[in-house]
């Protein structure tokens, strides 16, 4: 479906598909786009047709960033950093989400970027996180994502120069986690978020919360319980035994709890 704000939303195979859809200005981010993106994310976890999400960009783009004539309407203290926001939704959503790059992402690109659980890149994909352009500060919630992946020196290498990188230096340092020949991008990520969709998305939302806690130095104790108890409530297993017994692909029927 269209969305006027600037961003679309499409859901088939079990894929949702939020395209961030304003090629004239490279996809930079308005507000307004900032501040819709967490409802789409909403829709879209409480749709149980949706197995997996993908965000990518129009026309070439990722994502250019924030918009630098909008910087003042995107951190507002009466609404909070919207760039934040829209991040912590991203990370916060249950299921698998896939960001998939070509052209460039930079700033506020790599901001959601980094908030998706993997990240697939086109070859000649570009890569920056450029305040020190702008003499401004990088969100704390992105910059501790940033360091998650790559570690603080490479995060310091960016944050520092503004630099913008290849696909080779950011597969080096784990900023993206797949490089694909240009033509071939949209036809992997297909192939890919397929097998994702065929999975069991109980033990792809448990992973999830589980890995994420671990990253953060989070105890995983409690998860885990409450984990095991949907695991012993659910299906999944029964399911998925029975497929590889008769050696059929098996047919998940959990769907993510309202948690």
């Amino acid at each position: 479906m269209a969305d006027e704000q600037g961003l679309r939303c499409d859901v088939a195979g079990g894929v949702g598909t939020i395209t961030i859809d304003r090629p004239s200005k490279r996809n930079a981010m308005t507000a307004e786009m900032w501040r819709r993106l967490p409802v789409l994310l909403d829709a879209l976890a409480a749709d149980a047709s949706v197995r997996v999400v993908v965000l990518t960009g129009a026309g070439g783009d990722f994502c250019a960033g924030a918009d630098i004539g909008e910087l003042g309407d995107i951190d507002r203290p009466d609404e909070g950093h919207l760039s934040t926001r829209a991040e912590e939704a991203l990370a916060a959503f249950p299921k698998p989400t896939l960001a998939v790059i070509e052209g460039f992402c930079v700033g506020g690109g790599c901001q959601l970027a980094a908030a998706c659980d993997l990240r697939f890149a086109a070859e000649g994909a570009r890569f920056g996180i450029t305040p020190a352009k702008l003499g401004i500060v990088y969100p704390a919630s992105a910059t501790t994502r940033v360091v998650r992946l790559v570690g603080p020196s490479a995060a310091k290498y960016l944050l520092f120069s503004a630099d913008l990188i290849g696909t080779e230096h950011a597969l080096r340092i784990g900023l993206v986690d797949e490089v694909v020949a240009a033509g071939g991008l949209h036809a992997r990520v297909a192939e890919f978020t397929a097998t994702l969709a065929s999975r069991s998305l109980l033990t792809q939302q448990a992973t999830k919360e589980i890995v994420d806690a671990l990253a953060a130095g989070e105890p995983i104790e409690g998860t885990v319980r409450a984990w095991l108890e949907e695991v012993a409530a659910g299906g999944d297993v029964a399911e998925g035994v029975a497929a590889f017994l008769e050696r059929r692909p098996p047919s998940f029927s959990w769907t993510a709890p309202r948690r």
